[in-house]
């Protein structure tokens, strides 16, 4: 997870970085099955705004806003798998309820 988020700082803001990023959490997922959810649900975060930018212009700051929220989610998914499993639960609906283009609810 270290890894995947040292590769995401190091990305430009658009589109093609949260496209490549779902194919890497989708791979991860199949080949890392320890941490299969986490990735899962990653991959999941990002379809929506996919769906919602494909083949648009993304405004730049939006983008900007999104990277950054992306990579907070990110740093939790890292954290989130060094807890206890009763504390992963806690952090994996925390992220599931993500949304990259609005900022997420508090629980």
């Amino acid at each position: 997870m270290v890894e995947l988020h040292r590769w995401l700082s190091h990305q430009h803001s658009g589109l093609r970085t949260y496209v490549a990023l779902q194919k890497m959490t989708d791979e991860l997922a199949e080949t890392d099955s320890a941490h299969r959810a986490v990735y899962r649900l990653l991959s999941s975060i990002l379809d929506p705004f996919i769906a919602s930018f494909d083949e648009e212009p993304l405004p730049a700051s939006l983008a900007e806003t999104t990277f950054h929220r992306l990579l907070a989610v990110m740093r939790d998914a890292d954290s989130a798998i060094a807890l206890a499993p009763d504390q992963q639960i806690d952090a994996l609906n925390r992220m599931a309820a993500v949304d990259l283009i609005r900022p997420a609810v508090s629980p």
